[in-house]
């Protein structure tokens, strides 16, 4: 199956129908009437290179500095919340690959794989992702675990004060933890692949939260959460802070000015609020804002080689690739997983060779898109 894996909509195709509706709408869903969802698609499409001639790009490296290192690939694995969902193991896998790429992977608060083994898996390269609930009793219990375990790096996310209203999750009634009534019952039997392994290998949990005297509860308000918060993680972070989830010039100002290290422009994947700017529109309004030696990041909407370009175009200095992940998983384990970097890796390498350049480095992608913005 993993041979008809020819692009990142190939693997979400396969998953939709191998995968249980309530799973695929939680990996694939958006907030409100998903039309923020539609815009983001629209923006990329809209962006259109300047194809360039006769420029010897024999010699071609997606090979991108990041953090004083250098990551193999131009994009690293978003910090996504039960994976286990997508293929029993997926965690694993993601840090297998990880490991083997030399990039980041985003651990998520929520991961159903503990933090512990993943950074060992990943040999290293992962960062820790990090939500702020409650009165942060919990949340700095978490900092306190991820600087025991060898992270170096924590990426606060930002952008859920409260939960988005997502209402294809809401139609099939998911809850995390997991919880199973009539209606997912008759689901899952009409997905008897994923069903059977699923049982197999036993429900996937929150397994950052199993800890004495903490409890998450994903609905729970992360509204308390302000620049004393922030100041409070730095404060206590001897690592790398990125900050996740920004998507205004001024708020990336303010993030420079108060000492972290990198900021994430995001939209969450369209998941917390349908009416937010589209990302990519964004990300070169916050390059100009911050300057052009301060760190971006860049995650939403990436669906290909070529708007993994697109974004490094607009300023971004490293992007991360998130549900078409899950999607590759569902499509074939870690062979389809494998299958679709390779995929994205080509893509990536052809355009650049498309636009006449031989690097991501900013001088060699200066100019790479007609200037349809304005």
């Amino acid at each position: 199956m993993t041979s008809n894996i020819h692009s990142s909509a190939d693997a979400r195709s396969i998953a939709r129908r191998r995968l249980p509706w309530m799973v695929f709408d939680y990996i694939d869903g958006a907030a409100g009437a998903e039309n923020g969802a539609v815009r983001n698609r629209a923006a990329f499409d809209a962006l259109e290179f300047r194809p360039r001639i006769l420029r010897d790009v024999s010699k071609r490296s997606l090979s991108v500095p990041l953090f004083g290192g250098t990551a193999g690939a131009p994009f690293g694995i978003s910090p996504m919340g039960m994976c286990n969902l997508a293929g029993p193991g997926a965690d694993m896998m993601l840090a297998r690959l990880a490991a083997r790429e030399k990039v980041p992977l985003g651990v998520s608060t929520v991961a159903s794989t503990a933090m512990e083994p993943l950074i060992e898996t990943a040999e290293g390269n992962a960062w820790f992702q990090l939500y702020f609930s409650g009165d942060g009793t919990g949340t700095f219990k978490l900092v306190e675990r991820a600087k025991a375990a060898g992270y170096e790096t924590i990426i606060l996310t930002v952008d859920v004060p409260e939960v988005g209203r997502r209402p294809r999750e809401l139609r099939h009634g998911f809850t995390m933890p997991f919880k199973i009534g009539p209606k997912q019952f008759v689901d899952f039997a009409l997905h008897p692949r994923w069903s059977l392994t699923a049982v197999f290998k036993g429900r996937p949990q929150m397994a950052n939260f199993d800890m004495p005297g903490f409890e998450f509860d994903r609905k729970e308000s992360r509204s308390k959460a302000d620049r004393d918060t922030l100041a409070r993680l730095r404060d206590m972070w001897p690592g790398k802070l990125v900050v996740k989830g920004v998507l205004d010039a001024e708020d990336a100002i303010a993030m420079r000015d108060a000492g972290v290290d990198a900021v994430q422009v995001s939209s969450h994947g369209a998941r917390q609020l349908e009416s937010a700017p589209s990302p990519i529109l964004m990300l070169r309004e916050i390059r100009n804002a911050v300057g052009p030696d301060f760190p971006l990041f860049f995650d939403t909407g990436l669906r290909s080689g070529e708007d993994v370009i697109k974004a490094y175009a607009l300023g971004a200095n490293f992007t991360f690739l998130g549900r078409i992940m899950q999607f590759a998983i569902a499509a074939g384990g870690e062979e389809g997983l494998h299958r679709l970097w390779d995929v994205l890796r080509d893509e990536s390498s052809i355009t650049l060779a498309q636009i006449g350049a031989t690097s991501l480095l900013p001088d060699a992608i200066k100019g790479a898109l007609r200037d349809t913005l304005n």
